[in-house]
């Protein structure tokens, strides 16, 4: 070997690089501690499994913890929160205060009918295609007055629906697909 391959001079001895190889009884200390802490591993799960079939190993204590009962409206709010349903029940809180949002006289002649989440559309029922325009003419400054109620983006327009009665099933003539003498609403 040369000089450069060895990394020294010529003739000096070499330093040994990083730490030597461990030993036979080395490897069996490694192997039985690894071997240990596998067994502890086991019997703790194995004693986890043994005291929840008696009933948790927890004891009833003075201070709160996750068993403790909570109230219903607690109960509800967290259900809400887990389920993602924010925003409808928001804004089925709308439709049971309708008339302070709206005032009395509108809420007397139009009432919310449903909310359609993913296009952020609240259809409104009209009792006469007065009131109809009415609310047509209104719908932005109600959509405002919405939003800042549940929030910013929360209904994007309103769709107004005209009065309607149920499809008229009786008489000689009728065309297909019509609703009756209420066809040319809405």
């Amino acid at each position: 070997m040369s000089a450069d391959e060895s990394g020294g001079k010529a003739g000096e001895p070499r330093e040994p690089k990083g730490d030597p190889e461990p030993s036979g009884v080395d490897l069996a200390r490694v192997a039985l501690r690894a071997a240990k802490e596998a067994a502890r591993a086991r019997g703790a799960s194995a004693q986890q499994k043994k005291q929840a079939r008696r009933g948790g190993g927890l004891r009833s204590g003075a201070r709160a913890d996750g068993r403790d009962p909570m109230g219903l409206g607690a109960a509800i709010n967290r259900l809400i929160t887990e389920r993602g349903w924010e925003t409808p029940a928001a804004v089925g809180g709308v439709m049971g205060r309708w008339p302070q949002i709206v005032g009395d006289d509108l809420a007397k002649h139009c009432v919310p009918q449903k909310y359609d989440e993913d296009e952020r559309v609240l259809v409104v029922q009209c009792d006469s295609t007065a009131w109809a325009t009415q609310v047509r003419m209104l719908a932005p400054q109600l959509v405002r007055r919405l939003n800042e109620d549940l929030g910013h983006g929360t209904v994007r327009r309103i769709d107004i629906k005209n009065p309607g009665s149920g499809a008229r099933r009786y008489g000689p003539l009728r065309a297909p697909g019509s609703t009756g003498h209420d066809d040319t609403y809405g």
